[in-house]
């Protein structure tokens, strides 16, 4: 069935089959290990077409993404990365290099012509536009696995490099900062762990 006709209707809302929750969330995992399978760029820009959009405060869009798939570009991601993520994210098809754009502001004019005067709120305040794109770059990397895991993909993102190399190496200039990676392909059941334990409703969750 068609991924825009894949819904269940009632007479108040529609959802998602329970198939589709069951690849992105219920059986999807964290790979440590991948099958020897490409992922191809047209993969990735479908992937990307997805992802950019759901929400981010006032469309600001701060993510940046360097997709490492080539050897040459694995081999400078290499020393960058701390011991215990080297192997499987060298044997992972791509790497999503995620970036935050520290001056997306700049950008508001197009992303968001409404937000008339944002653009001098956020340079006026320094700490407002860092937490401002942190909190929605984070979003959009999010949604990335979301998106990934909807097409078929497999993700094992991860926060163990060297964020300083990282910067220097794909992102020359110190505007963007890296946030996060994400290896992407198609995962090897043998890499899983058991998936670990989740707070129930009632230990993290209030309705007042």
């Amino acid at each position: 069935m068609d991924a825009k006709t894949d819904v269940t209707t009632s007479a108040t809302r529609q959802h998602v089959a329970d198939r589709s929750l069951d690849l992105i969330f219920r059986d999807a995992r964290t790979y440590y290990g991948w099958l020897p399978k490409p992922v191809e760029e047209a993969d990735l820009r479908a992937l990307y077409e997805l992802a950019k959009l759901p929400p981010t405060s006032s469309n600001i869009c701060p993510q940046r993404i360097v997709f490492v798939k080539s050897p040459e570009a694995k081999e400078r991601l290499r020393p960058c990365l701390k011991p215990g993520n080297v192997d499987k994210t060298m044997a992972a098809p791509v790497t999503a290099v995620l970036g935050i754009d520290t001056a997306f502001y700049e950008h508001l004019e197009t992303l968001a012509p409404h937000a008339v005067g944002r653009r001098e709120v956020y340079i006026a305040d320094p700490d407002l536009a860092w937490r401002a794109s942190f909190r929605n770059a984070t979003l959009q990397g999010a949604y990335l696995i979301l998106a990934a895991r909807a097409l078929g993909l497999d993700c094992g993102p991860m926060s163990g490099f060297l964020h300083d190399a990282v910067d220097e190496t794909f992102f020359p200039g110190g505007r963007v900062k890296s946030n996060f990676l994400v290896n992407i392909g198609y995962g090897d059941p043998a890499s899983l762990r058991p998936r670990g334990a989740r707070f129930g409703f009632d230990d993290v969750c209030q309705i007042l």
